[in-house]
């Protein structure tokens, strides 16, 4: 696994201090790479986004809650707050690995409002639950079911945006990442690890030199990756 990603722009807060879970969601708003004309100019349809929140459906009712390679990004990721002298109150949780990152957040960056997001209904409902049976610390929690392509996130709202193991599956990962960062108050972080493009490379290698020497060619059989 390769790809972690980090940048920061330069204060303050978003809604009321209420300390409960609540519910809402909001309607895809895009903030970048428009053309004007309602399309996104360097968009490359490689994956069905449509398909893919079907998959995340599915996933959401197979998924063991805890996971250990999951686990290990998503620490990894969240071990970065600690190396921040400053703290984030209002973060967003981009999908992915949202669980994991809510059940490992024990307190870092001094958030108090975290808003947790994924494309998956099924995902998001996963996730209020987990959040109601959970006795953690108080943060004020928040669910959308939206888009990474299509952030619902008004610009300069956030402090912190953190994406564990989802942008990958993105069309558009640098619009995804211009979104975020748009939607980021000055000073604010935005943390993301993606699986890279040397992710599983002798296995993708020995799998290709198979197929081409028993059937004579090859077919795609793992997502693109990106390079950093």
């Amino acid at each position: 696994m390769r790809g972690l990603s980090l940048f920061q722009r330069g204060p303050s807060s978003l809604w009321p201090r209420r300390r409960k879970a609540h519910h809402f969601m909001l309607s895809s708003t895009s903030f970048c790479t428009d053309n004007g004309d309602g399309l996104q100019s360097s968009r490359v349809n490689i994956f069905d986004r449509h398909l893919k929140r079907k998959q995340r459906d599915r996933a959401a009712w197979l998924m063991d809650q805890k996971d250990s390679f999951v686990d290990a990004v998503a620490e990894n990721v969240l071990d970065r707050l600690e190396d921040c002298k400053k703290s984030f109150p209002t973060a967003l949780c981009l999908g992915g690995s949202v669980l994991p990152i809510r059940r490992l957040l024990r307190g870092r960056g001094g958030i108090e409002k975290l808003i947790m997001m994924d494309t998956s209904y099924d995902m998001v409902k996963l996730c209020k639950d987990a959040e109601l049976d959970a006795q953690n610390e108080e943060i004020e929690t928040s669910f959308i079911v939206g888009d990474e392509e299509f952030l619902p996130v008004k610009e300069s709202s956030l402090d912190l945006v953190i994406s564990c193991l989802g942008l990958h599956w993105t069309n558009d990962l640098p619009g995804a990442m211009i979104q975020s960062r748009l939607a980021l108050k000055p000073d604010g972080l935005f943390l993301a690890a993606i699986l890279g493009g040397e992710t599983l490379k002798e296995l993708r290698i020995a799998c290709t030199v198979a197929q081409m020497e028993r059937e004579g060619g090859i077919s795609p059989r793992v997502s693109p990756l990106a390079q950093v």
